[in-house]
C-alpha cells in the first residue's frame, strides 16, 4: 500500500511525515513543489514527486491507495481552486482513500477560513472516494509569539480559544491514513481546555477593535479569526483529538 501526502515540505505535512515513517512500514510518498527541499525525505527511501496544485498536469497520485491531502495556503479563491486540481488528479488517479485537514464545523462555520474547507469537503464528497475530514482548531504557535510579547493587544476580547499542538494535529493527520476503519469519518480536533487572552496575558491583555487590527496591517482573515474568537466560533472543546491520540493533547500551558 502507497501513501502520499502533500505539501510535505511545510510545517504541518512535514511533521505528519515524520510521524508516517515512525508509525507504518508502508511505501511512503510526497507530493512537493521542490525536490530539493525533500531530499532528506528521499534518503530515507521515501518516493518523492514534484507537483504544484497550481499546475494540474503536474500532480502524479498515481498508484497511490490513501492520499492525506494537507491544505494549502494564499488566498480563499485561490486554495479552493488548487485543491479542486489536487481532488481531481485524486480522482483521476484512482486513490482509494483521501485524508483532508479542514477546519473546525467547516461545514457551518461563519469562519472566513471555512469557505475554503467547505467547498474542499464537498468536492471530496462528490467524488465517491471514501474519506476522512480532520477539522483542526487553530494551532497553539499561531498565538504563543503574541502571548511572549511585552503587551498582547487583540480583539478576541474575553473569547475562549481549544487551540490545539500543531504536532499533535499533525500526529492525527498521521494515524488516520495509517489506520483502518476510518472511512467516511468526520473529526472535530481541539486541545483539551479553551482559554482567553486576558486569562493568560494577564496584564499584559489590552483589548482592540477589529478596525485598529486592520489599520496595523493585519489581513482580513486574521482579523475575522480575533473576530470570530470574541464570538465564541472556537470555544467548545471537542474528544476527538484525545480518542485519536490515546492521550490528552498538549495544553497551551
Amino acid at each position: 500500500m502507497t501513501i502520499l501526502i502533500t505539501g510535505a515540505t511545510g510545517q504541518f505535512g512535514g511533521a505528519a511525515v515524520r510521524h508516517l515513517l515512525d508509525r507504518t512500514d508502508e511505501l511512503l510518498a510526497v507530493s512537493v513543489r521542490d525536490p530539493r527541499k525533500a531530499q532528506h525525505l528521499a534518503d530515507r527511501g521515501v518516493d518523492v514527486r514534484q507537483g504544484d496544485f497550481t499546475r494540474p498536469q503536474t500532480l502524479d497520485f498515481s498508484g497511490v491507495d490513501k492520499l492525506l491531502l494537507v491544505s494549502s495556503e494564499g488566498d480563499n479563491d485561490d486554495r479552493i481552486a488548487q485543491h479542486a486540481n489536487a481532488v481531481a488528479a485524486a480522482q483521476q488517479a484512482g486513490v482509494g482513500f483521501i485524508a483532508y485537514t479542514s477546519v473546525t464545523d467547516a461545514d457551518t462555520s461563519p469562519l472566513l477560513l471555512a469557505q475554503v474547507h467547505k467547498a474542499t469537503e464537498e468536492r471530496i464528497r462528490a467524488t465517491g472516494i471514501p474519506f476522512s475530514f480532520l477539522r483542526n482548531g487553530m494551532y497553539h504557535e499561531n498565538y504563543l509569539g503574541l502571548l511572549a510579547a511585552d503587551e498582547v493587544a487583540t480583539s478576541a476580547g474575553d473569547g475562549r480559544i481549544a487551540s490545539a499542538a500543531r504536532d499533535d494535529l499533525a500526529l492525527a493527520a498521521a494515524i488516520v491514513p495509517a489506520g483502518d476503519g476510518y472511512e467516511n469519518t468526520v473529526h472535530e480536533l481541539t486541545g483539551p481546555a479553551a482559554w482567553s487572552f486576558p486569562e493568560l496575558a494577564g496584564d499584559r491583555f489590552r483589548s482592540v477593535t477589529d478596525d485598529d487590527l486592520r489599520a496595523a496591517g493585519l489581513p482580513e482573515v486574521i482579523v475575522d479569526i480575533f473576530a470570530r474568537a470574541r464570538e465564541g466560533v472556537f470555544a467548545q472543546v471537542r474528544p476527538d483529538l484525545e480518542k485519536l491520540l490515546g492521550r490528552t493533547p498538549a495544553p497551551i500551558s
